[in-house]
């Protein structure tokens, strides 16, 4: 574990690679799994105030799912996390002519409809954020449905990190992103010397 300010990010987060491949995989990871994406506060009255913006773009269950629980609700853990339809696929997503299930936030973001990419759980993903109290820590979610991701890492030579160094810095800042890279670079030298 390497601890940067406030965070305590795993080894893993600078060793392992990722590249996601939307053509292989099709964007199952917002498809897939037993909750909604996680969302910090003031994300849940952002997704409400943009909800017109994206609203043609969602599919009909999606529209009805929010009509009736709203776009969050509490899940087992006690988390807020997207609304999703048939206990699986998130609420904002849409498919695109190639088959790719995408984000309709981040769709309305490109197309300069709004200023929020999207939550910042999806932006991060592999990593997974965990409040501890004082501290946040950083660690690499291994799905398998991101085995495809994991081969095109480890053929572009991509650590998580430099993957993910945009949704990095929104969340924690460049200064912290430039220490990150300090570190990874130090790690990589003393497992070279051993």
């Amino acid at each position: 574990m390497l601890q940067i300010d406030n965070t305590i990010i795993s080894f893993d987060v600078l060793e392992e690679q990722f590249l996601c491949d939307l053509n292989t995989c099709k964007g199952i990871c917002c498809i897939e799994g037993d909750a909604g994406a996680p969302l910090e506060k003031e994300e849940v009255e952002i997704i409400k105030n943009i909800l017109p913006v994206i609203w043609d773009d969602l599919t009909d269950a999606s529209k009805a799912v929010i009509e009736k629980q709203g776009v969050c609700y509490i899940d087992q853990e006690g988390d807020t996390v997207t609304s999703i339809v048939n206990g699986a696929e998130c609420v904002f997503t849409y498919t695109d002519e190639n088959g790719i299930c995408k984000c309709a936030i981040e769709k309305a973001y490109r197309e300069g409809k709004i200023d929020f990419y999207k939550p910042i759980s999806c932006h991060l993903y592999p990593i997974r954020l965990q409040q501890y109290n004082k501290f946040t820590g950083i660690s690499y979610h291994q799905w398998k449905i991101c085995e495809c991701a994991r081969i095109c890492g480890r053929k572009a030579q991509l650590p998580v990190y430099k993957f993910l160094k945009e949704p990095l810095i929104r969340k924690f800042g460049q200064e912290w992103y430039n220490q990150l890279e300090i570190a990874a670079e130090e790690l990589k030298k003393a497992r070279k010397n051993k």
